[in-house]
C-alpha cells in the first residue's frame, strides 16, 4: 500500500523550461513528493542557488500551495538557471547526491547483463549513461536468500553498484519511491 505522498521532503524535477516570452520564465512538472507554497524557499539542484518560489501555475490559474501528484509550473522570483532534469527541494533537505550507488534491479533482457556496456538510466526527468560496476549478488528465487552472481540473465533480481557519468539526485527508496527509483 502506497504511503502518503504528501508527507515527505518537498521534491520537484523539472521536465520542461517555459519561456513563451521575456515576461514569464516557469519550470514546470509533476511534484514528485511533499508540499509546495507560494513564498517557499528551494534550493536548485545540482547548482545549490536558492530562491523564493514567485508563483504557482496550474492549468486552472494561479494557487498558492500545489502538492503531489500535481502537475504545476513554478515561477521564482529569482533569474537562477534551471533546466529539464534540475530538481527543487528545501535548502535544508536536500536528497543524496551521487553518481555512484547500489541498487536493486530486474533484468528484463534477453541478453544477460554485459558489465563492459553503458546503459541509459532514467531516474525522474533526467537521463544519463551509466555502468554497472559489479553485481554483488541475485536473489534465489526458492530461498529468497541473495547469493553471489557474476552477471544477471533474463528475469533476474539482483543487487548492482552502478557508476552514472553525472550526479544524480535520490532518497532512500523506502522514503520516496518516485525519487528512489530509476
Amino acid at each position: 500500500i502506497a504511503h502518503d505522498r504528501d508527507r515527505g521532503d518537498f521534491r520537484y524535477p523539472v521536465q520542461y523550461v517555459l519561456r513563451p516570452n521575456l515576461d514569464y520564465r516557469g519550470f514546470a512538472g509533476e511534484i514528485a513528493a511533499g508540499i509546495v507554497r507560494k513564498g517557499d524557499s528551494v534550493m536548485v539542484l545540482p547548482s545549490r542557488k536558492t530562491t523564493r518560489v514567485k508563483a504557482i501555475d496550474t492549468f486552472a490559474g494561479e494557487v498558492q500551495e500545489a502538492f503531489a501528484p500535481m502537475s504545476v509550473t513554478l515561477r521564482l522570483e529569482d533569474e537562477v538557471d534551471v533546466s529539464r532534469g534540475d530538481m527543487l527541494v528545501p535548502p535544508g533537505a536536500a536528497p543524496d547526491v551521487g553518481q555512484r550507488f547500489e541498487a536493486m534491479l530486474v533484468w528484463m533482457n534477453e541478453r544477460p547483463l554485459d558489465p563492459a556496456k553503458s546503459y541509459f538510466l532514467k531516474h525522474t526527468t533526467h537521463v544519463v549513461r551509466a555502468e554497472i560496476e559489479s553485481v554483488l549478488g541475485h536473489t534465489d528465487l526458492d530461498t529468497l536468500d541473495e547469493v553471489p552472481a557474476d552477471g544477471l540473465a533474463l528475469n533476474d533480481i539482483g543487487r548492482v553498484r552502478v557508476r552514472c557519468h553525472r550526479p544524480l539526485f535520490f532518497d532512500p527508496y523506502t522514503k520516496s519511491r518516485r525519487t528512489g527509483a530509476f
